[in-house]
């Protein structure tokens, strides 16, 4: 990927294009607590379904062909795999935290996810962990234990979204497969079970598809609403330097924090407000540095 110069006017279409996928994310709770009824299994074996149509139709329009599926499989099969295994823990367990009244807990989860890919780039490829990557994974981590002390049986939904995605991203830079091509071919890993989980629903009586035409509706769109912000990112990717990228992953928690505490009426402890405020302080620390990296990248 081109970098851009820091200081370089930002190509406008690429951060609306950005701007447009953070707020998608952020948003998620809207779309997904329409969905409590069904349970998280069923949603999430639906998401996969759908998407893979969403994706599979996208693809078809922009490239024609998917002779490259079966050459990628063979490249990064084992990789592929991991990853879907990760991807559907994450969106399983963000679809309960939102239809079980735990949206901020899923908040919290991205807000450090950052901060555990740092990590995880320290631990398992070597990479330099700085002294801004070191004081905010610090601050993290205190904040995460603040908060555990009060609210010890539910901290533990941020840090398996955390957790997930961050392993997941780890998986992911191993190979070179474009986001929405990635998407198809996770989502067709997982769609024999989650078929295989719909029919059992079905032959018992207990499927919530075609018999509630409301859920029926949602259950479809899912599927382009999480092909929808990748799409946007992949196009914000392209043109954004990754400080900017950086800034800009934050509106997804903040939206997520947001809705679960004005609208979906979570509360939020005093103690809760100040793990938090020291997570946010790790987060402005870790993008202070990568600013600074980013301005010192060569022309």
């Amino acid at each position: 990927m081109t970098t851009p110069p820091a200081d370089s006017a930002l190509p406008r279409d690429a951060l609306l294009s950005g701007v447009a996928a953070y707020a998608m994310w952020g948003l998620f709770p809207l779309f997904w607590v329409l969905l409590a009824d069904a349970g998280a299994v069923e949603t999430l074996a639906h998401r996969i379904v759908w998407s893979l149509v969403a994706v599979a139709v996208a693809l078809a329009v922009g490239r024609g062909s998917f002779a490259w599926v079966r050459p990628t499989l063979a490249a990064h099969g084992l990789q592929m795999m991991a990853a879907a295994a990760l991807i559907a823990v994450n969106w399983g367990m963000f679809i309960y935290a939102v239809t079980s009244n735990h949206t901020v807990e899923s908040s919290l989860g991205y807000f450090i996810n950052p901060l555990v890919n740092l990590v995880l780039g320290w631990l398992v490829f070597g990479e330099r962990l700085d002294r801004f990557g070191r004081i905010g994974a610090l601050l993290a981590f205190v904040g995460v234990v603040v908060i555990s002390a009060q609210s010890w049986r539910t901290v533990w939904i941020s840090l398996v979204l955390a957790g997930s995605f961050g392993l997941y991203g780890m998986v992911k830079k191993k190979t070179s497969v474009p986001a929405l091509q990635t998407l198809f071919l996770e989502s067709l890993l997982l769609l024999v079970p989650s078929l295989a989980w719909l029919g059992w629903l079905a032959a018992r009586g207990e499927g919530r598809f075609g018999t509630d035409w409301g859920l029926t509706g949602l259950f479809l769109v899912s599927g382009a609403l999480t092909a929808l912000p990748l799409f946007f990112f992949a196009l914000a990717a392209k043109g954004l330097p990754l400080g900017t990228l950086g800034v800009l992953q934050y509106i997804g928690p903040t939206g997520q924090f947001l809705i679960g505490w004005l609208l979906f009426d979570q509360g939020v402890s005093l103690v809760w407000w100040i793990g938090m405020v020291v997570v946010w302080s790790g987060c402005v620390v870790y993008l202070v540095g990568m600013v600074r990296r980013q301005r010192r990248v060569p022309r």
